[in-house]
């Protein structure tokens, strides 16, 4: 099973971003991955922008899971962020979204991109969890939560 542990670094956790739209939120988490991996900034938001073509990531409760594939990056990186202010993001169930774990992800990553994809959503869709998630209060809070919770989850 993957571990979120080895998908998200502390410095890729952020609490309290403002975005006033889903392209504002795309370049900041661009900004995020190009900090904590190294990650071309402009291409992670235009990936991601162009992945939410193809359909909302928002899956509802107020989360959404926004992935794309990046040339040049040999592993798979995740970003998370609580926004201050829910934007719309057109979920399946019309809620704004207020968490956001963004991945980024090898072109050739392939069933690890997705049971990446499955590990996050699994995660998220626990409603104690995400109430946690919510009550954390700051950056390292959150970390700790989803690198840490994981293991009690798992077992």
């Amino acid at each position: 099973m993957i571990d979120l542990s080895d998908l998200v670094r502390p410095e890729a956790v952020a609490e309290g971003l403002a975005a006033a739209s889903k392209k504002v939120l795309f370049q900041q988490l661009g900004a995020l991955a190009a900090s904590a991996y190294g990650i071309d900034a402009k291409a992670a938001a235009e990936g991601l922008a162009q992945r939410e073509k193809l359909g909302s990531t928002g899956f509802g409760g107020g989360i959404a899971i926004p992935h794309t594939r990046i040339e040049g990056i040999e592993a798979i990186h995740g970003v998370f962020v609580e926004l201050t202010r829910p934007i719309d993001f057109a979920a399946v169930d019309d809620l704004p979204v207020d968490l956001v774990f963004a991945l980024f992800s090898p072109p050739d990553a392939g069933a690890a991109h997705l049971k990446a994809l499955a590990r996050v959503s699994r995660l998220l869709r626990n409603a104690a969890f995400v109430a946690k998630l919510r009550g954390a209060g700051s950056k390292d809070a959150l970390y700790f939560l989803l690198t840490q919770d994981e293991a009690r989850d798992a077992a």
